[in-house]
Formats: structure tokens, sequence, C-alpha cells
């Protein structure tokens, strides 16, 4: 008897406190909805390309549980705007149940055709609105995105096989088949111009014996797994020059990936590479900046060129997930050059090789994870698949009036095989380095600091008073320790900084005369 009256008198609380509850007497909302933002601004986006996906969050302040006679977008089903309410997808809701003091999750993507909208100037601002309500009741969300056109590269998809055109290249005259997603460029397309960026998907290749110009101004993105490839006998000639406005930066061609968002700015690893591959020649970049690729300039092959395989001035190399320049038995000259954030070395010759540095900095302030190499790498070898050293020639490495310095510490590593037949050969000249060996673990004669055959007038761990090197801002300041510290020969053979202020009367150190920071407020 007493069970069946506990049953009975718990099935009175149920019932009772049920028909109390109010979760079930929705309210229509009365213009009482707030939001977390009045506009959502999609930023950028390329032509047919999709958006990331931004968030609206909406909220039910009051003490009524209420009911939402519509969501929608202005355009309705026309529009170019996608929406997830509540994990709903679509672009008209009708009714949604909001609980008091609750909120719920807006999702919004869009993908815009810029060939359906009047675009003289090369972009178009698409516009819309997210609706809530109806009648005197209606609240707006707006919503903007600035769209622009661009020239797209892509290889051959077969339509009915579904398969994607790959890359056979030909590298130091030998043809090799590869699995690179890729095409060769057409001899149309053989100069980029600034009036529209360039949007490439898989690997653009230079055909064997053409050059490939890239004018002062051009914009180049590239998607997930892309990049250029310069063929045996073929030219990359990059010809930026220096921009009035440094953030801007009109005049320098920008090499990125394609994802426009600022959240997408400073992400390492977005693309793959510019490949210079063994027995292309005479590549030749200036006033450019390179970042965000998993290796910002892969140079292979030809360290006996007449010319050096790679001249790069006046360019800077950013948050590349691997290195920024890799070079394997090649030649490489570089002047005016900046290198941060790389997830290896900023800077690696390996296998050897010819490497000529003037009045360049050398950094590495990675800080996404640990790093293996430190900013400046030198090796003679390389590691077949059996473990067997290959070793070639370090002809020359000379670094003359640079800074090389980052997080870590040592931020040089001189990795040599000995064998009496292989040269390695290095010289830092009036260069500022950051190298403490507290335990020893650096010994030989190519870590002999004062041995002045391969360190002539160089500073060790002296501060070079960066104005903020974590966002790439390596200009030096009025405490820099590489102030006046250049030796002269170098600096006449360089005579003006990348920025292209006169440095031959008192040459400071790297690629950058300093400034006096202004006060922070």
């Amino acid at each position: 008897m007493k069970r069946q009256l506990y049953f009975l008198f718990t099935l009175f609380l149920i019932l009772f406190w049920s028909s109390c509850r109010k979760d079930f007497d929705f309210v229509p909302s009365k213009r009482n909805l707030e939001f977390s933002k009045d506009t959502v601004y999609l930023d950028t986006v390329f032509t047919n390309i999709g958006s990331s996906t931004y968030t609206l969050k909406v909220y039910n302040r009051s003490n009524d549980d209420i009911s939402i006679a519509s969501v929608k977008l202005g355009l309705g089903e026309s529009s170019a705007y996608r929406l997830s309410v509540d994990g709903m997808p679509g672009k008209v809701f009708e009714n949604v149940e909001l609980l008091a003091e609750d909120s719920l999750y807006v999702f919004v993507e869009t993908t815009i055709d810029i060939n359906n909208f009047s675009n003289p100037d090369g972009t178009y601002l698409y516009t819309d609105q997210i609706e809530f309500g109806t009648g005197s009741d209606l609240q707006k969300v707006e919503l903007v995105t600035l769209v622009k056109d661009a020239v797209f590269i892509y290889p051959n998809r077969d339509n009915t096989t579904k398969v994607i055109e790959t890359l056979t290249l030909n590298i130091g005259g030998t043809s090799l088949e590869t699995e690179l997603q890729g095409r060769e460029l057409m001899a149309e397309e053989l100069t980029f111009t600034n009036e529209k960026p360039y949007v490439i998907y898989g690997f653009a290749a230079v055909p064997e014996g053409e050059t490939l110009n890239i004018e002062a101004g051009a914009r180049i993105h590239f998607h997930e797994n892309s990049g250029i490839i310069v063929s045996n006998n073929a030219s990359l000639q990059v010809n930026g020059s220096l921009s009035a406005d440094q953030d801007l930066m009109e005049n320098e061609v920008i090499f990125e990936g394609d994802r426009l968002e600022p959240t997408f700015s400073d992400v390492p690893g977005q693309w793959g590479t510019i490949w210079l591959v063994d027995g292309s020649v005479d590549n030749s970049i200036n006033y450019a900046t390179i970042k965000n690729a998993l290796v910002g300039i892969l140079c292979d092959g030809n360290p006996d060129a007449v010319n050096d395989k790679l001249t790069i001035a006046n360019s800077q190399i950013y948050n590349s997930g691997s290195f920024g320049i890799l070079g394997r038995n090649t030649s490489i000259r570089a002047e005016n050059v900046v290198l941060n954030n790389a997830g290896q070395s900023s800077f690696a010759g390996t296998l050897g090789g010819k490497y000529n540095v003037t009045h360049s900095t050398i950094a590495n302030y990675w800080n996404n994870g640990f790093r293996q190499f430190p900013a400046l790498l030198l090796n003679n070898f390389v590691l077949d698949e059996e473990n067997t050293a290959i070793i070639a020639d370090l002809d020359e490495a000379n670094f003359n009036n640079c800074i090389i310095y980052g997080n870590d510490n040592p931020e040089i590593l001189l990795d040599e095989i000995e064998d009496e037949a292989v040269d390695f050969n290095f010289k830092f000249t009036n260069c500022l380095i950051r190298f403490e060996d507290n335990n020893n673990n650096f010994t030989g004669p190519n870590y002999n600091l004062s041995d002045t055959n391969h360190y002539e007038g160089t500073i060790f761990n002296a501060d070079p008073h960066f104005k903020d090197p974590g966002p790439n801002q390596l200009i030096i300041g009025e405490e820099s320790a590489g102030i006046n510290q250049g030796n002269t020969t170098f600096s006449d053979q360089v005579p003006y900084d990348i920025l292209n202020v006169d440095r031959t009367n008192t040459p400071d150190l790297g690629a950058y005369q300093h400034i006096i920071f202004p006060e922070e407020d």
C-alpha cells in the first residue's frame, strides 16, 4: 500500500510540475532579439571560391520562451549566402524557438560568381540581410562580402574518368612523370600582369626553354598543394619594384594563399612552393613577398652555373611551414633579403653548393611548435633511402653584413661530413649572430669563433633590437648592436637598403638601416 501511495504521489508531482512549466508556451518575438553583431562581414573572397564560415549569435534576454516567426535571407532562395540555424541548413526557416535567457547560433557562408554582376574594376560588393520576424516585428542583420575577379590557372580534368592532369617534368634533362596535379603554362600565360590577381590550382609549370615574367604589383594566390615549377632551361623573372606605401605594397609582387580572410593572413603552410628545378636557369626575384608557403623557394642544382641559379633581392619570405629558402647543391645570390618564421630553417644551404648573402636578415621567431634546425643551416650532404650520405662540395657560403638571429640558440648550424676530397668553405664577415654554446655541444674548427678565416668582424649574442619579430617587423631600432657595424666593401656593393635608404657611409647590419621607433602611448 505504501509503495502504491509513493508512486501516486510521484506521478502527481510530475504532472503538477509539467503543468507549471512554460517551456511549451512560446510567445511571438516582439523585436526583442539581440545580436552579437549588427553586420556580418564575410571579408574578401575570389569569385566562385567558397568563403569561411562566419558566426552570428542571437540572444533572447527576456524571461519568456519565444518563437521567431521567420528567419530568412532577404533575397530568399536566390541569395548567394547560405545559412545554418541551430544545425539546420537552408535559406528560409519558420517558427524558430528560443528559450528564455538563451541563445542560438546562425552560421553564414557564401560562394559568389562575379560574372553575374557588373564589375568594371574587377570587384563587386555583394550584400544581403538576415531577417528575423515579420511585419512590425522585423529585425535585420546585414551581410557584406567583397568579391574579386581573378585569372584562374588549373589543371585539366577528364569529365569521364574525373582524373586530374598531372605533370611530367624535365629535371636536368631527364623526363620524370610525377603525381603532382598541374599543367604547363600556355604561351599566352607566360606574363602575369597586375590587372587581376592570379589564382593557381595545382602546380603551374614554366615549359622548357620559356620564361615566366611577373610584372610589378602582380598578386599570385595559390590553393592548397599548389605552386610554381620552373623547368629545365626555363626561367622565372619576378620584376617587382619599391612601393611608396609600405602598407599597400602596391609595386611588390606578392605570393600567398588563396584564403583572403584576415585569420589566414599569417598561417604557415597554406600552399606548396616555388620550385626552381635542376636545370632551370637565370632565375631572378626582385621586390617580392613570399608568405605562408610550405617552402618559400626550393632551389635545386646548377651550383657551377655561369650566372647564379637564383638571384633574389629586396624581398621578404615569411611564415614558411618548413623552410624559407631551401637550396640543394645550388647557387644563390641574395641581397637585402628578409627571412623569418619557418618551421625548420629560414635559410638552408644543403648538399653543398654556392651561396653569397649580403646585407640580409635571416631570423627565425617560429612560435607554432618545436623546430629542429636553427635560422641558418649549412651542410654538405644528403641521406639517401638507405641512410647513406651523399656528399658534395660547399664551394662557398659567404654571409656579409648580415643579422642571423631568432628565439632559439644557437641560430647557425654548420653540419659537415668531413672528407678530404670535399670542400666546406664558409665565412661570416661583419655579421651579428646568435650563438651561445654553454654546454660545449659544438666543437671542431667550424665553431672556432676566433678564427678570422671563418668569422671576421662578427658580433655574437648582442641585441639586434628588432621592432617586433613575431609579426615579421624586422627593421632595427636605435638600440641595435648592428648600427654602423657593416663592412663598407659590401655596403658599396649594395648601397641602398630594402627601403631604398642610402647605407654607404654608415652601413648597419641586415637588410634595414635603423630607425627611431615611435614611443608607445
